[in-house]
């Protein structure tokens, strides 16, 4: 996968205005920084002085469908696609028909014989249509599915995948 250091670089900006909005008390930011197990149980009003940057780090991560950040940077920077998280399968898409399949072979086999966009959820994989990417907040008819192929997981041009995984990113943060 071609690395997209600007889109690393992106989120560790916003994870430091979120220390700063927490480090301020802002009820916004601590619910969302609250939402990780080991702060659930400070006051609200000791969180300020307690969480640090890697909280913030982790906050993103989660927002996003990963892990950790850890496992962020593995999909996002390194294209790990063992475990892709929930980033492909937002809330805003459990409406939509999709076919599902635990092999990747069988998925991108049901893809080419019946059009779509293969994509990924944890250790998964779904073929959706071009509503369900729309829900995504992406395009259907982007240029860079067809440069990927339509197909998420072992895309033609790995760029292209960047472009889209920013795209979904900074869609998905917009609307924290």
């Amino acid at each position: 996968m071609t690395s997209d250091p600007d889109l690393v670089e992106h989120l560790k900006a916003h994870a430091r205005v979120l220390h700063r909005r927490v480090i301020e008390l802002d009820p916004a930011a601590i619910v969302r920084v609250r939402a990780l197990r080991e702060l659930k149980p400070l006051e609200p009003s000791a969180i300020g002085a307690e969480v640090q940057r890697r909280h913030c780090l982790a906050t993103l991560a989660s927002e996003l469908g990963f892990s950790s950040w850890t496992h962020l940077l593995a999909v996002l920077e390194r294209g790990e696609s063992e475990d892709l998280g929930t980033l492909l399968c937002p809330a805003s898409c459990t409406g939509h028909w999709n076919i599902w399949s635990a092999q990747y072979d069988e998925a991108r086999e049901i893809r080419r014989e019946h059009g779509g966009y293969l994509l990924g959820y944890k250790r998964q994989f779904l073929i959706v249509d071009r509503f369900y990417i729309e829900s995504m907040g992406l395009h259907p008819d982007d240029p860079n599915w067809d440069a990927i192929g339509r197909d998420w997981i072992q895309p033609a041009e790995p760029a292209a995948r960047t472009r889209l995984y920013r795209q979904l990113v900074e869609q998905t943060l917009a609307t924290v």
